[in-house]
């Protein structure tokens, strides 16, 4: 029990706002909220409150301005930045909004969907599916990842290629400010030239300048077919095989066009421990060799599967005839396109059961990929000898996941406790320097060191960093402007405080 007297003030009145029920403040209950999903950040929150509508946000935004208490807004909580994860004061409170499920709208013509943010992407999904219309974005966390927690981060995702991230599927939000103010900005509308666009502050600002409680999302026609392969890269260095990515996505693109759904990248390294965790979902066997990197290919056609059939069989043609392919296999039924998917939606589940990597999510022109991922190998290979470079992502939109983990003979002959706890030295003791070189690297060739997760709390040190003096002034004259008490997600994107 907190000995703050604000902050005991604060929780009382949130009780009779809510209820006890959604006021949570056993410390024993805590670790679902508190901890972010890759067991990296551990917070401590003072409570976690469960607001079930958007005027019981903006109340309880309302008391956390006259209490000084901060709030932390969390969806599903399956960031991956600790975006959603409080601090270790004990006086953060978290406020979680998965029980706000609403669907309040569905415009069939118009082809939207209004909600809840605490709606997890797949129920809009499935709504859109009945309504015979399709929702692209698309992530493995989908069952438990929420519209708010989407917006906030402005997810990517496998479609983005085709679709966009979440920011471009968002037509309008409805948002608390940090003043306890509803915005309702929820207008279906593709076209609004009527001022400064307040939707895209919220978006992907992460709960830091006003809580997303609503959105408008743009559903799209559902194509009538759909085909997937797995094609085989020829060369069994990594690096290299990135650059015949990159020359397979042009010719994809060349051929398909906007028909072009997917383009995932995998190497040997990020798909192995998919067999050794998830051996039901492992590359599919006698593809290539495993020394092999492969590419996952999505056509999608609106006329037919046939001519979806007709545009992938030739993307592949022509790249077996320049040895950019070596073997490939085109899914022959909805089970095997989803066997493909299982094996790259996977691979982040694996690399956790494997032990802690010194994550990234980095964004690249594609011209800039393979330069980047030859020279980057290098200076990583020379400097940790022995370590293990898992390299996969969104090629086709310049996304990738340049992941690393400790060398395998740290923790040989250990168990499962042991692989762990050694991954989690290895990654404490290096991963400032492991950053440094890839940061450098990204930044060197106009990149980005966020391309889909977020700042958060593991990245916001090195985007400014990064960033221009006048950049970070404009953000914190911004931060300043909405959230002048820094009640709303402190130290998030920003270092708000000491």
């Amino acid at each position: 029990m907190t000995t703050d007297p604000s902050l005991s003030t604060f929780l009382s009145q949130a009780r009779e706002l809510l209820g006890d029920r959604a006021v949570l403040t056993d410390a024993e209950g805590f670790a679902p909220y508190a901890n972010d999903w890759r067991q990296k950040f551990f917070g401590k929150p003072a409570a976690v409150v469960f607001a079930s509508s958007t005027e019981q946000v903006a109340q309880l935004v309302r008391l956390a301005n006259t209490h000084e208490v901060a709030l932390v807004p969390q969806g599903g909580n399956t960031g991956l930045s600790g975006g959603a994860t409080p601090d270790d004061t004990g006086r953060q409170v978290i406020l979680n909004l998965s029980r706000m499920t609403r669907i309040r709208a569905r415009d069939q013509d118009n082809k939207t969907i209004t909600v809840d943010a605490g709606v997890t992407m797949q129920t809009v999904q499935e709504e859109a599916d009945k309504m015979g219309l399709t929702f692209p974005l698309n992530l493995t966390a989908r069952g438990t990842a929420t519209i708010g927690g989407n917006l906030s981060t402005n997810a990517g995702g496998t479609a983005v290629l085709r679709y966009g991230n979440a920011r471009a599927l968002c037509l309008g939000v409805e948002v608390v400010t940090a003043d306890g103010q509803i915005w309702d900005g929820l207008r279906g509308l593709r076209k609004d030239n009527t001022g400064y666009d307040l939707r895209d502050l919220f978006v992907g600002a992460e709960g830091t300048l006003g809580i997303i409680t609503g959105a408008v999302m743009a559903l799209h026609p559902k194509p009538a077919g759909v085909m997937t392969a797995l094609a085989c890269l020829p060369d069994p260095v990594p690096a290299k095989a990135a650059a015949q990515a990159v020359a397979l996505l042009q010719i994809a693109q060349q051929h398909c066009n906007a028909s072009l759904t997917g383009f995932e990248f995998m190497t040997p390294s990020s798909m192995n421990p998919v067999s050794d965790y998830y051996p039901q979902f492992a590359r599919p066997a006698g593809l290539g060799t495993p020394e092999q990197s492969c590419v996952l290919l999505e056509v999608s056609h609106a006329e037919s599967e046939q001519a979806a059939t007709a545009l992938l069989e030739r993307v592949l043609e022509v790249a077996m005839e320049q040895d950019l392919v070596v073997d490939a296999l085109v899914a022959q039924s909805m089970q095997q396109a989803q066997a493909f998917w299982d094996l790259r939606e996977h691979i982040t589940m694996a690399a956790a059961e494997d032990g802690l990597q010194v994550k990234f999510d980095i964004a690249l022109p594609i011209s800039s990929i393979a330069e980047f991922c030859r020279i980057t190998e290098d200076k990583l290979r020379q400097a940790y000898p022995g370590i293990r470079l898992s390299n996969f992502g969104h090629l086709g939109d310049g996304n990738l996941h340049f992941n690393v983990a400790a060398p395998a003979e740290l923790f040989e002959g250990l168990d499962r406790q042991g692989r762990h706890d050694a991954c989690r030295q290895y990654v404490k003791a290096n991963e400032d320097c492991i950053r440094r070189i890839i940061h450098d690297e990204v930044v060197a060739r106009q990149g980005s060191i966020s391309a889909e997760h977020g700042l958060g709390i593991l990245r916001r040190d090195e985007a400014a960093h990064y960033k221009s003096s006048v950049e970070m002034d404009l953000m914190r004259r911004i931060k300043q402007a909405l959230d002048p008490k820094n009640i709303l997600n402190p130290n998030k994107v920003l270092r708000t405080n000491p």
